[in-house]
């Protein structure tokens, strides 16, 4: 019987290019966190000193999230007309829009144009989590970019918006093509880079795993989450080496601007690259391109083997998906609630506004942003213990221990924000929680999201994945409004928001302990018939 022989060097070159994708992914996400402060400077003290400029930008945020929310909500729409039969699906679209436009209507658009707390708050809070506006969109729009111009086409769009958004968000005056003030600028290219990191985020895995052979998929695979950590430790250096022995008023002028600008390095190298590695066999073979198929599979498999991925290849575009209830709302529920406690956490928040909360403890600049180096090392380092630990341990045992342990340090790090005990046992709280989180709901949720979901209906992802990210602006957006709210302040000297992560730490863990089934050593058959058997008593 012929061994195939894998072409391991070609298979590990591409895969590193795919995997530069997730490295973009963490570098875009993380890249705002050691500018928040200057951005703050920058942007917002300068409109509390010009009205005009003020009521000119307020209504220009309050324009940008109009169409930002009409344009989630046309998304979220298409998954709903999914779930439910046309007539239903557009009663139940049309009553989410009333009753929410009402409530933004009179919450939001009519409050005057005037800088009030809230408001200064709830700008500040936007244009750092305005990449995430962008993330729902792209990963919305990457099952059909996939189809539609290829997984090696779409990661190729994925770079040109990376460098796109790098230069524009570093010079937003310069770059203004669209006729709006500085701020609304700069959150329109962080909107178009989060674009990019949603079609890196679904793209760049699908790639790799339409590439590499079966024996190695899955390491090649985890290389992206890899990849992803590595890309926010390599940015905290970044920003580091940035304002390393630099003033204040430097960084405020134009050290922000050169994090953003360094981007423009890792997504211009993404981009050449990218022009040198093929296009999946999957692909060239929907597209009816066999001969080139084989090519690519001969080069990777060798050319006895090429013939016989080839046939499953086809023969897969024959299975039927089914429709996505077919096993109940329960899985629905449980993926949608495993995306939403991932961010609930209050992960993103330390990983964003990190040297902003070590400042906030007392610590210099330069003290902070090496603080966040360490958050960024610890982040790494105990993912790379749970892919290596996921297998040993189970699922669930992993996400409860982390719920635990996250909820001890989130309430702890509030009470000595609250008890005022800055320094050490801040900072070994925030420390022990990245290490839960790491370990346990950072990872592993993506393992039981690419467990639970039955082969039939593993489109119900694409939704799980959208509600994580638009769960991710709604704690990234809010943080500044809990955190910088001078009656929160003076009552619980920030630590209410920690304490409300701690709570959501807690219920995560009833959650997982309740409802989700350990996947540990079980087939993605077995999964299905899981499923089925609690459709039935349903």
């Amino acid at each position: 019987m012929y061994k195939a022989k894998i072409n391991r060097k070609t298979v590990y070159l591409i895969t590193a290019v795919a995997s530069l994708g997730g490295l973009l992914f963490g570098y875009d996400t993380a890249v705002i966190s050691g500018a928040v402060g200057a951005l703050e400077t920058y942007f917002i003290t300068t409109l509390e000193n010009n009205d005009a400029l003020a009521s000119s930008t307020i209504f220009q945020f309050k324009l940008i999230i109009s169409l930002c929310i009409l344009a989630v909500g046309i998304l979220f729409g298409s998954f709903v007309l999914k779930f439910f039969k046309r007539s239903k699906a557009y009663t139940i679209i049309g009553i989410i829009l009333l009753l929410g436009g009402v409530i933004y209507y009179f919450q939001f658009l009519t409050l005057p144009g005037v800088l009030t707390e809230n408001l200064r708050n709830s700008i500040l809070g936007f244009m750092v989590s305005s990449a995430l506006v962008g993330c729902i969109i792209g990963a919305s729009l990457g099952d059909k970019t996939a189809n539609s111009i290829g997984r090696r086409n779409g990661l190729i769009l994925a770079a040109f918006l990376f460098l796109v958004s790098a230069c524009g968000s570093s010079y937003p005056e310069f770059m203004n093509i669209f006729q709006t003030n500085t701020l609304t600028s700069f959150i329109i290219y962080r909107i178009i880079g989060g674009i990019g990191v949603g079609l890196a985020s679904m793209l760049a895995p699908l790639y790799i795993a339409e590439m590499a052979p079966a024996k190695i998929r899955g390491m090649l695979v985890s290389c992206n989450q890899f990849a992803i950590v590595t890309g926010m430790l390599i940015v905290y250096f970044v920003n580091y080496f940035i304002v390393k022995g630099q003033t204040e008023i430097w960084i405020n002028e134009t050290g922000w601007r050169y994090m953003f600008l360094s981007e423009a390095i890792p997504a211009s190298l993404f981009l050449l690259f990218l022009l040198f590695v093929p296009k999946t066999p999957r692909f060239q073979t929907m597209k009816g391109r066999e001969d080139d198929a084989i090519k690519v599979l001969s080069k990777l498999n060798g050319p006895q083997k090429a013939s016989e991925i080839l046939a499953e290849i086809k023969a897969s575009f024959n299975k039927t998906k089914a429709p996505w209830l077919s096993f109940g709302w329960t899985i629905v529920i449980i993926g949608i609630l495993l995306s939403v406690f991932q961010q609930f956490v209050g992960i993103n928040v330390v990983l964003y506004y990190a040297p902003e909360i070590f400042k906030g403890m007392g610590m210099e600049t330069d003290a902070s942003m090496l603080q966040t180096i360490i958050v960024g090392a610890i982040n790494m380092l105990f993912t790379v213990l749970a892919i290596f630990t996921v297998d040993n341990f189970g699922r669930k045992k992993l996400m409860m221990i982390g719920s635990a342990v996250m909820a001890i340090s989130m309430i702890g790090l509030g009470f000595t924000l609250y008890l005022q005990v800055d320094g050490l046992p801040s900072l070994l709280m925030m420390l022990l929680y990245i290490a839960a989180f790491a370990m346990s709901w950072g990872p592993v949720t993506w393992v039981l999201l690419s467990e639970i979901f039955p082969n039939k209906i593993k489109g119900v992802m694409a939704v799980a994945v959208a509600v994580q990210w638009l769960a991710n602006l709604a704690v990234s957006w809010t943080f500044p409004m809990m955190n910088n709210n001078e009656a929160l302040i003076e009552t619980f000297n920030h630590g209410f928001s920690y304490w409300i992560y701690g709570i959501m730490a807690i219920l995560s863990g009833i959650f997982i302990w309740k409802f989700v089934p350990e996947t540990k050593e079980k087939t993605l058959e077995e999964m299905e018939l899981l499923w089925s058997s609690k459709d039935k008593l349903q």
